[in-house]
């Protein structure tokens, strides 16, 4: 591995009245190590993530089912999401599906479906629904064709709005964004203000490597007001 070591503050540069600060840093160069640790880095230093639960149909017919971890909301009028899926021969499942259908659902991770939700993470055949999987339970969706997660607590029925392939590298990808044209939330975790609780909606996000987290604690801080 290609790194450097930042040196040490010296003493004599620290303010009198300070104490002496010593910090040393790992530079690393992502083109001189290999890609899993480059992968390994990024995906345990950018944490936590949302997982996007994303459900899409096959033109056979097919209701796949697969979570994705590179995953946010990048716009707010019109609502839209993107996931990236990582390149694979033969494609992702959800990939394939989503170039042909143009069409997806995401479906929100809770606590209560981790466990059913990391069943689907596997590389099942195309003609295996990761419903049977899993045991979740498809509902027809009103806008789109894949079916919703009945058991999630908050489902986006999406239109594709661009796919992008930013690497063709094998372990590059495409960003999928799509629009979310239709909104389901339990009713139980929404207030009359239209924000959802998240003590109530209990996502479970994701770290580096096998590791998930939940939200225990949370604080607020009003954003600040520039007078002009």
């Amino acid at each position: 591995m290609d790194t450097a070591r930042q040196g040490k503050v010296p003493a004599e540069t620290a303010v009198a009245t300070q104490p002496c600060l010593i910090i040393e840093i790992v530079i690393i160069d992502p083109q001189t190590i290999p890609v899993s640790i480059a992968y390994q880095l990024l995906t345990s230093a950018v944490i936590p993530r949302p997982i996007g639960f994303i459900s899409s149909l096959s033109p056979e017919g097919v209701a796949n089912l697969a979570p994705f971890s590179f995953f946010n909301a990048v716009c707010g009028e019109p609502p839209m999401i993107m996931f990236s899926a990582s390149n694979r021969l033969p494609l992702k499942d959800t990939l394939r599906n989503v170039q042909a259908m143009r069409e997806f659902v995401v479906n929100i991770v809770s606590e209560e479906i981790a466990e059913a939700m990391n069943l689907t993470a596997a590389d099942y055949a195309p003609d295996v629904s990761e419903f049977d999987v899993s045991g979740l339970t498809p509902i027809p969706s009103d806008l789109v064709r894949p079916p919703r997660v009945l058991e999630s607590p908050v489902n986006m029925e999406c239109r594709v709005h661009d796919i992008v392939e930013i690497s063709s590298r094998p372990m590059g990808g495409s960003i999928v964004i799509g629009e979310v044209i239709r909104f389901h939330v339990r009713d139980s975790i929404i207030d009359k203000d239209m924000f959802i609780d998240p003590d109530k909606l209990k996502p479970v996000a994701r770290l580096g490597g096998p590791s998930y987290s939940r939200i225990r604690d949370h604080f607020d801080m009003i954003r600040p007001v520039v007078k002009k």
